[in-house]
């Protein structure tokens, strides 16, 4: 995927959708920042934002905050907006050997008990349907990658649809998209939220699977180019 961009500093974040930033003239602005998050670790102040322009003119807020590169030099993606799309991408290039092969790809199908939508729904000749939830990973610790990064109780109620899923016979994914350069292995932030992390180790025991697949990040003249491609280690309680 290949984002037009131009870089600024970061002054702020606040009210969860708006940055404060510093552009190039020295101008400072708002942008709209798509991501509900805690955001911890990527969003520091004076931090360089690369920001992307809406061409809608309705838009109050024009800019659109794309990718952070943090003074360790990471690049870091946190329009969560960007996740599936990338995800897609790379199912349709057959990227991802695990969910490949696949004869229909359908997008936000209604399902479960809980008035849920599935981010992927992948349907095969000779395989059960499978059904695959989408979960961006930016929270870096000690080396190490971790999600979620808040308390997720839409988290929680989509664990519970994708093993009753599961019992129903179809197959279900968990699959992080870790957009985040510096992360290498991912698992469950048990000391963000417990209760997530008790409903994951359920859901793997019965036989949710879970993937990681990190992305690639490539900056050249304004051109940022973000491909899901590399897959990385889920470390369980086990582990």
């Amino acid at each position: 995927m290949i984002i037009q961009v131009k870089p600024a500093k970061l002054i702020k974040r606040y009210k969860r959708f708006l940055a404060d930033i510093t552009l190039n003239s020295n101008e400072e602005t708002t942008i709209h920042c798509a991501n509900t998050g805690a955001m911890k670790g990527c969003a520091e102040p004076n931090d360089t934002v690369w920001y992307s322009t809406s061409n809608n003119t309705k838009r109050k807020y024009p800019f659109s905050w794309e990718v952070t590169q943090s003074n360790a030099g990471h690049f870091i993606c946190v329009n969560t907006l960007r996740a599936n799309q990338l995800v897609e991408e790379a199912l349709h290039k057959n990227l991802i050997s695990e969910l490949s092969g696949f004869t229909l790809l359908q997008r936000e199908v209604k399902y479960g008990n809980e008035n849920s939508r599935i981010d992927f729904l992948t349907t095969y000749d000779n395989a059960a349907d499978t059904y695959i939830e989408v979960k961006s990973v930016t929270l870096l610790e000690n080396g190490h990658g971790y999600f979620p990064d808040a308390v997720t109780t839409r988290g929680q109620k989509h664990l519970r649809e994708l093993m009753d899923m599961v019992k129903q016979g179809h197959k279900a994914v968990l699959f992080f998209a870790v957009l985040h350069s510096g992360i290498d292995t991912v698992s469950v932030a048990r000391h963000v939220d417990p209760v997530y992390a008790k409903l994951l180790k359920e859901a793997h025991k019965i036989g949710v699977e879970i993937i990681a697949y990190k992305a690639e990040f490539s900056l050249d003249l304004g051109e940022l180019d973000i491909n899901i491609c590399e897959k990385i280690p889920f470390l369980n309680d086990n582990d």
